[in-house]
């Protein structure tokens, strides 16, 4: 197969933590006009986070902000929120290293059911709380993202899967 993406306004790329060989290769062979830096609060996520910025920055993919994933736990029975997972960990790496907090997702069992029904969240339940995080961080990247200039030196590899 080969893929048509036409006209895209963003591909995002969802990459495992870390520094390994898929985040240097696509940093090696696709033009990227950015990075945004995924993190849970807890500090041995941050540890990662940091080792991926690093990364990016080394090899000149300018890094558009951080979010932190599963900021609060929102309770299925009561909808109470907790910050299982620690508090203000994307604050911090945001703060340390000089890039913006584009935004707060909560860990909700409704995003994971919308997913599985074939909706995500923004359209199953475009005026719950998950959903208004989801984008207010989606504008956040893309209002950074439409300042920057970005030139590809080089055409996009064709992606061919068999």
């Amino acid at each position: 197969f080969q893929t048509n993406w036409n006209d895209l306004d963003y591909l995002i790329v969802d990459l495992p933590p870390g520094t390994g060989d898929t985040q240097l290769t696509l940093t090696q062979k696709v033009p990227l006009a950015g990075a945004i830096i995924i993190t849970t609060p807890q500090d041995i996520a941050l540890l990662d986070a940091r080792k991926g910025l690093k990364m990016f920055e080394t090899v000149n993919v300018p890094v558009l902000g951080v979010i932190e994933n599963m900021s609060t736990h929102v309770c299925s029975q009561c909808g109470h929120e907790e910050s299982i997972f620690g508090e203000g960990g994307g604050d911090r790496l945001a703060e340390e290293t000089g890039v913006p907090l584009l935004g707060r997702l909560p860990l909700d069992i409704d995003i994971r059911r919308d997913a599985d029904g074939g909706a995500p969240t923004v359209v199953a339940k475009p005026d719950s709380t998950a959903a208004h995080a989801y984008r207010a961080a989606a504008r956040n990247a893309a209002a950074l993202l439409s300042l920057r200039k970005v030139e590809h030196k080089g055409a996009f590899p064709p992606v061919v899967v068999e």
